[in-house]
């Protein structure tokens, strides 16, 4: 059976990295979450004092700074799922805090940071049998995938998702500041001068709002299915 390079677009908290996840586990495939990738950006500009208490980004020291992040992700054995770590340090707890979340659409904009993260990407993914999810994966970084998707679901759903996730993670949030969280990541994903949230012409469109993980991994396997045995 021939592997494939599967893409996988897509709104704010619309679960496409648990659906990823899953895939390329079922599949064997190597997974990769590009968005944690610009989270960890944001934590190592945030703790390197590149991003001012207002949110003003210092771009010049950011770009300077942006040899010295080093990434990789490691699979964890116990949760079975691989995990960022940056710099040598399992980060992947501190990147979902809303303080990141709500500082990521900015420095994902700045061309440099994503000319950097998006060449690594396709290095990643250069020998097929790969899942990545983002905001740019068809359109940008793999626009030769065999299988793209492009997820969301109701504001008011992910809204929800998010919230308990973080509540799960023993983080301090309200429904409310989420929902606000995510209509500013929504305006500022689909605006944005460099590689704006757009679906591929050749995507695939999937709306989860009322569907299960299982649901979700079985309509997928059959689209898998199709182009794995061509």
């Amino acid at each position: 059976m021939k592997k494939i390079s599967i893409a996988i677009d897509g709104t704010s908290s619309s679960g496409k990295s648990s659906f990823a996840r899953k895939i390329a586990e079922k599949l064997g495939y190597a997974y990769v979450d590009t968005g944690a990738m610009y989270r960890a950006v944001t934590l190592y500009a945030m703790r390197s004092g590149f991003i001012e208490s207002d949110g003003t980004i210092d771009v010049p020291g950011l770009i300077v700074g942006l040899p010295d992040v080093r990434m990789e992700f490691i699979l964890n054995p116990q949760t079975g799922s691989n995990e960022l770590w940056l710099n040598g340090e399992n980060v992947e707890q501190q990147i979902r805090s809303i303080e990141v979340s709500d500082q990521v659409s900015a420095v994902s904009q700045l061309p440099e940071v994503r000319e950097q993260l998006v060449l690594l990407q396709q290095q990643m993914g250069a020998a097929k049998g790969i899942v990545m999810d983002g905001r740019d994966i068809g359109t940008v970084v793999f626009p030769q995938a065999e299988l793209k998707i492009f997820m969301t679901a109701d504001p008011e759903v992910r809204a929800m998702r998010r919230y308990k996730e973080l509540l799960d993670k023993k983080q301090k949030v309200s429904l409310e500041e989420i929902m606000e969280n995510i209509r500013k990541r929504d305006l500022a994903d689909t605006t944005r001068a460099v590689s704006p949230l757009k679906k591929a012409p050749d995507a695939l469109t999937l709306d989860n709002s009322r569907m299960s993980i299982e649901e979700q991994i079985a309509w997928v396997e059959e689209k898998i299915r199709h182009l794995t045995e061509e």
